[in-house]
């Protein structure tokens, strides 16, 4: 099955998310925030950046906010994954 809207948004958010994860990483380093709170600031930049990405692409207003919300969330993972390795498989209370 092919769907062209759907590769458009997962080819944006590829995009988007490198973006996102900058700007993510500078709030945190600019503000103090809790860190069950960083998915959500990475959606809500996300969103943000994939809104304001108009000039870029011409996908319509829901696929850019569905491109950046993937982006954002999925930059807060990509993030975790990379450099904050874990020994274990047990979540540590940090």
């Amino acid at each position: 099955m092919y769907n062209d809207a759907l590769n458009s948004v997962l080819a944006f958010a590829s995009v988007l998310a490198v973006f996102v994860m900058a700007l993510v990483q500078l709030v945190k380093n600019s503000v103090k925030l809790p860190r069950n709170i960083v998915p959500v600031v990475g959606l809500a930049i996300g969103l943000l950046v994939g809104a304001v990405a108009y000039p870029f692409t011409d996908m319509n207003l829901i696929l850019r906010l569905w491109a950046g919300g993937l982006a954002g969330l999925s930059a807060t993972g990509l993030f975790e994954l990379a450099f904050n390795k874990r020994d274990g498989t047990k979540i540590d209370d940090k």
